[in-house]
């Protein structure tokens, strides 16, 4: 089964800390966002292994934009 993290906000992704095939946990730091001067980190949610990143550093994402896809364990 397959997650779809997405962003909760606008924001600049800042920094990008996963790539596919990396196996991930729940607390996992996938991308770091930037909005306001203020880094937030975006988590995994679910323990499993990225499918697809949809984010690369330098770009914006809006409310609801995907910014991982992970297929749980």
């Amino acid at each position: 089964m397959s997650h779809t993290v997405v962003a909760e906000l606008v924001a600049n992704v800042l920094k990008v800390t996963a790539r596919a095939g990396d196996t991930v946990g729940p607390e996992d730091t996938l991308v770091i966002l930037e909005s306001m001067k203020m880094e937030i980190p975006v988590l995994a949610e679910v323990a499993g292994t990225i499918v697809e990143l949809k984010v690369a550093e330098g770009e914006v994402v809006r409310d609801g934009d995907p910014i991982a896809v992970i297929e749980e364990n």
